[in-house]
């Protein structure tokens, strides 16, 4: 596991918010041109500007945290998927990541149909993403228990650059069900055989895997393919 995640597990100082820095000596003030163009900015637009604090670790993404609840049996849309997802924050550097995830319930202590997801920034957990329509991903079924471990350790190998895969990894997700938890790794290009080979290498290894381990690839093709052939409906977007 990376060093500087384990030594900086503790560090629970501060809120969330992120220092923004202040403005250079001299600037000009913004005209009122400028300032109505800032208003106009999406929140997806401002959110970039999350940087890493005065001493922080900065990492080499920024990245965000999602979470959604679903409810078992009720058909889902594209709609519904994004309007059931929830952003709980950005964060750039090392310390800022420590400050959500020591406050975020563990996997493990969820209940019902629920997942949470990281991402780097501006790419979203749904299949149709422009970085993830391309990818697929590497699922994990996992026996109840073990969620809340292999969560962590796969979040921070994927923090930790430890893939190496150059700019593949899309983000992860963690799915809690009734009868097994799930986890997933998402890649950008389900094509290129030497680079989700390396993943799967590396996921069995971070998450210290038995041999005999069941992993699963998936095209996110595959994905919407098999949703839309059971439910006859516009897919869900960001399921399994």
């Amino acid at each position: 596991m990376n060093n500087k995640f384990d030594a900086l597990k503790d560090d629970d100082s501060g809120d969330h918010d992120q220092d923004q820095g202040s403005p250079k000596d001299g600037e000009k003030e913004k005209t009122e041109d400028e300032d109505q163009n800032i208003k106009k900015k999406s929140l997806s637009d401002v959110l970039q500007m999350v940087l890493p604090g005065a001493g922080e670790h900065p990492l080499q993404y920024n990245y965000t945290f999602w979470y959604s609840r679903r409810t078992p049996g009720r058909p889902a849309s594209t709609q519904s998927y994004e309007q059931n997802i929830k952003q709980i924050g950005i964060f750039a550097s090392v310390e800022q990541f420590w400050r959500f995830y020591s406050h975020m319930i563990r996997p493990g202590d969820l209940t019902g149909h629920s997942d949470f997801h990281l991402f780097k920034e501006g790419i979203k957990p749904m299949w149709e993403d422009d970085a993830n329509k391309m990818g697929g991903k590497w699922i994990i079924r996992l026996r109840k228990g073990l969620a809340s471990r292999c969560w962590e350790n796969l979040i921070l190998a994927m923090l930790g650059e430890q893939f190496m895969v150059g700019e593949e990894i899309c983000g992860a997700v963690v799915s809690v069900r009734f009868q097994e938890d799930i986890i997933s790794i998402w890649n950008k290009t389900a094509g290129d055989q030497a680079t989700t080979a390396r993943i799967r290498d590396t996921l069995r290894r971070v998450l210290n895997l038995p041999p005999n381990t069941i992993m699963e690839y998936k095209t996110h093709n595959d994905s919407i393919k098999a949703w839309e052939d059971f439910h006859g409906l516009v897919n869900p977007s960001g399921g399994l």
